[in-house]
């Protein structure tokens, strides 16, 4: 049954690709301006960008693991499209995608790594988010704790906008962020 859903996810998604946003943030780590993206999103368009230090909280929907021995692989290496769910080549067990379900812990690797970019964050950037779910909530509030500048890139407000963001920049990531690689560029 998971299978089925993943399989509907896969038709939608199959064909998205990095949008200015995306691009946007791979270029600031270009410059040398981001150090990290910290996402929840699963759909490897971070890295597809060019982003290379992505920190991915809820797992990438293009990578598999085998729910016995751990193997893992790359979804490229199967047919997932055709609807035929791929096993492993070292046991025969089913893969699953290498998300986070519903009851599964956050990767330890997610959490201590995006904790310790919020500890030594001189600004971070909050784009596109509702800035509720957790723990990656939590991560501008830790850098603004510690004295980060905040700047908030968002079609709303949200919880972090009064009492933790520094500016917020009104208008879709897609839009805001390249104008903002444009200004450091000059």
């Amino acid at each position: 049954k998971v299978w089925e859903m993943i399989f509907d996810m896969i038709e939608i998604t199959e064909n998205a690709k990095p949008n200015n946003a995306h691009l946007a943030l791979a270029e600031l780590e270009k410059m040398k301006l981001l150090k990290a993206v910290i996402t929840q999103n699963i759909d490897n368009l971070h890295q597809e960008a060019g982003s290379k230090n992505v920190i991915e909280y809820h797992g990438n929907a293009k990578h598999l693991v085998c729910i016995n021995c751990s193997a893992s692989y790359s979804s490229s290496e199967f047919e997932i499209s055709r609807r035929r769910v791929p096993h492993c080549d070292s046991c025969g067990k089913v893969l699953k995608p290498s998300v986070i379900f519903f009851g599964e812990n956050i990767p330890e690797r997610a959490l201590t790594e995006s904790q310790r970019h919020a500890e030594t964050a001189d600004v971070v950037l909050v784009a596109g988010t509702s800035a509720i779910v957790y723990p990656a909530a939590g991560i501008p509030r830790i850098a603004k704790n510690l004295g980060a500048v905040i700047i908030e890139f968002n079609l709303e407000e949200t919880e972090l906008t009064g009492d933790y963001t520094d500016i917020f920049i009104y208008g879709s990531a897609g839009k805001t962020l390249p104008e903002l690689v444009k200004l450091l560029k000059n």
